[in-house]
């Protein structure tokens, strides 16, 4: 059976116009910290308080970023299927649904992915090695080294499988799919995309200072001390009137 949007409650409604114009705007720091080029990559954020018929809201497959509107973001049921939301019937959804949606139902923590092609990044996935933990900056973001995924090809939820094998029990935020790109996960689609801007930051820092020489990795005990103060007393956590730790 076809899911209408106009069909739903009005705070589901409510909720999935809510999630448009945020993966929308989200979609804006993409290029802005150039980690992607003409139409590729993608965000994606679950919609609160669908619980009965859970719903996230994709990047429409092809469309430019300077075309993005909260109108064109597509809605999608957790098996990755398009709902009737009012978009014309061929904006499809991301060819990358499928592997947002794999993440989706096997990580209920999760409820932003995103995906990059960010150039240093994805040099280090088209080698198929991880970054390794040698700045303070990696031990307070991704709690180590940022692990590398398995070769997987779209079309499917194969990348979705490996996302979801790589990082669970991983403290990472970030994978390289290895010979594709970055793609990063959240609680929420904003905390995604900060991982993926630290993501290339990192994978460009570590890069260079690999030019130099051999870079110098963080003992495992500082990384630990590193990550829990980062994820626990940095930032404000939820003050009112200011802001997360990820600004």
């Amino acid at each position: 059976m076809t899911v209408r949007l106009t069909d739903l409650p009005a705070d589901v409604q409510q909720a999935v116009a809510a999630t448009r114009a945020n993966v929308t705007r989200l979609h804006e720091e993409l290029p802005r910290w150039e980690l992607v080029v003409w139409t590729a990559g993608n965000i994606s954020e679950r919609v609160p308080g669908t619980s009965d018929l859970e719903l996230f809201v994709i990047k429409p497959s092809g469309v430019s970023y300077d075309e993005l509107s909260p109108e064109v973001m597509v809605v999608c049921t957790m098996d990755g299927v398009k709902i009737d939301d009012g978009t014309p019937a061929e904006l499809t959804p991301s060819s990358d649904t499928a592997a947002h949606a794999y993440v989706y139902r096997n990580m209920p923590e999760v409820s932003g992915v995103v995906h990059t092609h960010s150039t240093y990044a994805t040099a280090w996935a088209a080698r198929g090695e991880e970054i390794p933990c040698v700045l303070t900056m990696m031990g307070d973001e991704f709690g180590g080294s940022i692990p590398v995924g398995p070769l997987a090809i779209i079309g499917d939820d194969s990348i979705g499988q490996g996302i979801v094998e790589t990082l669970t029990g991983h403290r990472s935020r970030a994978v390289l799919m290895q010979n594709h790109g970055v793609f990063t996960i959240g609680p929420t689609a904003r905390k995604a995309v900060a991982a993926a801007v630290m993501c290339e930051e990192v994978a460009r820092t570590v890069h260079i200072s690999r030019q130099l020489g051999d870079p110098i990795a963080i003992p495992d005990d500082i990384v630990d001390r590193l990550f829990d103060r980062y994820q626990n007393v940095y930032g404000q956590h939820g003050a009112a009137g200011v802001t997360t730790q990820e600004d």
